[in-house]
C-alpha cells in the first residue's frame, strides 16, 4: 500500500510530490485559528514521510516482512506554513549500518529518521526526528 492510500493520510490531504517525496497544501480544513497550517497536519506530513523514507531505504523489510512502529518523535516548529510544504527525510549511513547490523542479528532494531518540512521558497517550517522500531514478522 502506498502511503497516500492510508485513510488518515488521505483525509489530511497529503499527496505525492515525487515518487519518494510527500507534500501538503494549505486548505481551510487543515488551517488553524491564525490562518496557517495546523501543527498536527505538519506532524502528519513529517511522520508519514519518515515512514516512506524508511521503506525506501530497506524495501526488503516491507509491511509483509516487518512490523514498523513509531516509538517517539522530537519536533521544532520554525516558521508558519502559509502555503504548500514538502518533506525531506534523511538518516546517516552510520545509522543505516547500525540498524541493519542489529536487525540481522536480532530480528528487530530501532532507527531514527530526520525530517525537514519546507515551502516553495525553501523556508523551513518544521524539523523533527522520528524514532522507529522495526521487528521481523
Amino acid at each position: 500500500m502506498r502511503a497516500v492510500e492510508i485513510p488518515f493520510v488521505s483525509l489530511v490531504g497529503i499527496e505525492e510530490r515525487t515518487s519518494d517525496t510527500l507534500q501538503l497544501s494549505l486548505t481551510k480544513e487543515i488551517g488553524n485559528h491564525v490562518g496557517t497550517m495546523h501543527a498536527a497536519a505538519l506532524f502528519a506530513l513529517a511522520e508519514t514521510q519518515s515512514g516512506v523514507y524508511l521503506q525506501s531505504l530497506f524495501p526488503e523489510y516491507g509491511v509483509d516482512e516487518a512490523l514498523l512502529l513509531l516509538r517517539g518523535s522530537s519536533l521544532k516548529y520554525r516558521a508558519p506554513a502559509t502555503s504548500t510544504v514538502y518533506a525531506v527525510a534523511t538518516t546517516s549511513i552510520e545509522e543505516q549500518e547500525r540498524f541493519l547490523s542489529q536487525f540481522e542479528r536480532k530480528g528487530r532494531a530501532g532507527i531514527t529518521v530526520a525530517v525537514t518540512l519546507k515551502d516553495s521558497a525553501e523556508t523551513v517550517a518544521m524539523t523533527g526526528e522520528f524514532s522507529w522500531f522495526v521487528q521481523q514478522r
